[in-house]
């Protein structure tokens, strides 16, 4: 029988290695390489108990009782390494109870050592002597490894106290990044350009570090700030209100409303006013281009609102546009709002000198995607025509259920004119979903030619109350229109002209 010729040990860490390893294998699916390799070495060690039995009588006693002394302390080693594996991953997790691994490792060790002295032990090894060498011994180690020992014990005081975790953002120095790995000799980051830094330990407990983003926190967030100058002839409080409203009701990703932004008045400069807008990332890691979203959306508000971004005085243009270059530019300007005006039914009656007229009192109202163009339920001030870009008419259901898509309209539409033809609130939100070009077109923008034509209103009323049967199909539960549909009865069209008849003063 080959247990006869094994130590008295070997069959008791057999079976400890065999019911250890069924209970770690498949939970520890990352560990596999290390199981298997810890598993070769106890064979190993099994064989070397082995072999001392059989050699045993054929060799110097001696020699047969150190081989199998250091064949039972490697079996000691295998079973100490699956049992730890076993308690500090597999059983402590399941009672939510977290060890950090640099500790776990520190009381595998422990035990190892101790292992290591009981053997040593029932060797009949003198520990008086023992203790005195190993005293001085550890002595010139321990000066000759002081960088060493500061970065281990670094990297256990920093798992200890909580105060760096795997998965926190951290910035130290010049560089930043979040933390993928603490070792015994090093902290491990991985910066936004994707970079693998690894930093001493003993580095981060010489010197002070931030930690921009807590894992711990229900959302990671980091605070950003997005500078801006503008005229001083333009009020703060429109600026703010502008930017403020854009940022609080666009969809922007990675943008969090949660605590709220701030726009902030920080200074005045030559001929400006310096602005801060501070927002808070969800994700820290696309820093960025997070800021580059935002400044799009601060420009395209400050545009709609006719607010430029601000030179300093001392700026000396040196090349100045001459008149006919001026002219030709708003001549260009001129003609693609035309294009925009005589591709919309809604204005297909007017003649090519109400279209020029009404390109002139066109503004120019850029959104950046994301941005809502309006909102359902608000005051109707204006309608949209859009020369590119694409946006989305959304409509809420009176029951607060969920929003219904109604509309995606691109190039050559228009948004909101049946509450600034009637004066009735806005029906839907319209969402940019890309980059938009548009024109802005308010009430007074055509009312006087309603007044000069007065059987314009029959022609837009029509086209109107087409769109408008739209929503009362949605507010009379249906989700699309009606295949083959008749145009409505006079008597509504009638309703609805009456009521642009009304709004305009007619």
């Amino acid at each position: 029988m080959p247990f006869a010729y094994l130590s008295p040990e070997a069959p008791f860490a057999i079976l400890l290695m065999l019911v250890v390893g069924v209970l770690i294998f498949k939970p520890l699916q990352a560990w596999r390489r290390s199981l298997v390799n810890t598993g070769v070495f106890f064979l190993t060690c099994l064989l070397g108990d082995l072999a001392a039995g059989l050699l045993e009588g054929h060799l110097p006693q001696g020699m047969v009782h150190w081989l199998r002394e250091m064949a039972v302390f490697g079996e000691g080693l295998a079973v100490i390494r699956y049992l730890g594996l076993a308690f500090f991953n597999v059983v402590m997790p399941r009672m939510r109870v977290q060890v950090a691994g640099i500790l776990a490792d520190i009381l595998v060790i422990i035990t190892y050592v101790l292992w290591g002295f009981l053997r040593l032990s029932m060797g009949g090894v003198e520990f008086s002597h023992l203790f005195a060498t190993s005293a001085v011994l550890t002595a010139v180690v321990a000066i000759s490894m002081q960088d060493t020992l500061g970065n281990l014990l670094g990297g256990l005081a920093l798992q200890m106290d909580n105060s760096l975790e795997i998965g926190d953002w951290i910035e130290i120095n010049d560089i930043s990044g979040k933390v993928t790995d603490i070792q015994w000799r090093y902290t491990a980051i991985l910066t936004r350009d994707g970079e693998r830094v690894v930093i001493p330990n003993s580095h981060l407990m010489k010197n002070r570090y931030s930690v921009i983003c807590n894992k711990r926190q229900g959302v990671p967030l980091q605070r950003r700030i997005v500078g801006f100058n503008v005229d001083l002839s333009v009020a703060p409080a429109r600026v703010t209100a502008a930017v403020l409203h854009d940022i609080e009701t666009a969809r922007i990703t990675n943008v969090s409303l949660e605590p709220a932004p701030l726009c902030l008045l920080m200074d005045f400069g030559p001929g400006f006013a310096r602005y801060q807008l501070r927002y808070w990332l969800l994700d820290p890691g696309p820093d960025e281009a997070t800021d580059s979203e935002v400044r799009r959306h601060v420009l395209a508000a400050l545009q709609r609102e006719g607010i430029r971004l601000a030179v300093a005085d001392q700026t000396i243009h040196l090349v100045e546009e001459n008149k006919a270059h001026r002219e030709e530019v708003r001549a260009r300007e001129l003609e693609r709002r035309v294009r925009a005006i005589s591709g919309i039914d809604l204005f297909a009656r007017f003649s090519d000198e109400e279209k020029l007229e009404l390109a002139h009192r066109l503004i120019a109202a850029p959104f950046a995607k994301g941005d809502t163009l309006f909102r359902q339920g608000a005051i109707a001030h204006w309608l949209y025509i859009i020369a590119s870009g694409e946006a989305e008419a959304w409509w809420q259901p009176p029951d607060g259920g969920p929003q219904r898509l109604i509309d995606t309209r691109g190039p050559g539409s228009v948004f909101g004119e049946l509450g600034l033809m009637t004066g009735a609130p806005r029906r839907s939100t319209v969402i940019a979903i890309s980059d938009i070009e548009a024109y802005r077109l308010d009430k007074a923008g055509f009312e006087h030619i309603i007044r000069a034509r007065p059987e314009l209103a029959e022609g837009i009323s029509t086209i109107l109350n087409r769109r408008l049967s739209r929503f009362d199909d949605l507010e009379k539960g249906y989700a699309k229109d009606k295949p083959g549909a008749e145009l409505p009865p006079s008597s509504e069209v009638a309703v609805l002209r009456k009521k642009i008849r009304e709004f305009f003063g007619l």
